[in-house]
């Protein structure tokens, strides 16, 4: 099973269904429908609705962030999983890039994981260097501290992917070449594998993915999927990708 799972950041209000209305029309009608789940993380505002609307469909819909805390507290603006999920979101984004530079640490991280989990949200864990770890080859390295500071054997690596996204990519229009990406992959999924002790977690990629490139990916047999940014807030960006992978 492939992913395409789109993050809409701050965009989006109510009317903005059509732009969903016109992916699950595409996904209805398309062959290769069954090798592939749509996800789309809109901001908190349109989560309930969109969960209602497309529930039984083929698009899920997941949180962009959540709180580090079970259900209730008194942090103010804070959306816990437990609410979340009492909304109908079925995924939810963690390790941001956007969200760790705003103060997200490790231990906030981990809670976050586990509290999802707890509520039965798949997690999306985001990780990725940035563009001075890449220039020093500190990318493996990086990666991996990301990786084991936050999951835990004990987790149900079934409800977990993983989403590569390095930051030196992301809007950029830069991308890895196809020799770093598939090297990359395979260590973020050893990784996992040993600290599972079984088969990896689905490893996506992301960063200025969009129609033009996403063939290169697809030659990368290690890549399940893609977390998919300013190409997502399109009907057409985002059918062109899933499109041009199958094609």
């Amino acid at each position: 099973m492939k992913y395409f799972i789109g993050n809409w950041k701050m965009f989006g209000v109510p009317k903005s269904l059509n732009i969903l209305n016109k992916i699950n029309l595409f996904n209805s009608k398309d062959k290769n429908r069954n090798k592939y789940r749509v996800i789309i993380t809109p901001p908190y505002t349109l989560i309930e609705s969109y969960a209602k609307y497309f529930k039984n469909k083929k698009i899920s819909i997941g949180s962009q962030n959540c709180y580090q805390k079970d259900q209730f507290s008194s942090n103010t603006a804070a959306v816990s999983p437990f609410m979340l999920r009492n909304v109908g979101a079925q995924y939810t984004l963690v390790g941001h890039s956007d969200n760790r530079a705003e103060g997200d640490t490790d231990p906030m991280l981990k809670a976050k994981v586990q509290f999802a989990l707890k509520n039965n949200l798949k997690v999306v864990f985001c990780i990725g260097e940035n563009k001075s770890e890449k220039k020093n080859k500190k990318t493996l390295s990086v990666l991996k501290k990301q990786l084991t500071k936050v999951l835990e054997k004990k987790f149900n690596k079934n409800n977990i992917i993983v989403a590569y996204e390095p930051i030196w990519s992301i809007g950029t229009g830069q991308i890895p070449t196809d020799h770093e990406l598939q090297k990359t992959t395979i260590y973020i999924k050893k990784v996992l594998k040993d600290l599972f002790k079984k088969n990896s977690p689905a490893v996506l990629y992301g960063g200025s993915v969009d129609g033009n490139n996403v063939e290169m990916f697809k030659k990368i047999r290690e890549i399940d999927g893609f977390l998919i940014g300013g190409a997502s807030k399109s009907s057409k960006k985002f059918i062109d990708i899933i499109k041009n992978y199958y094609r």
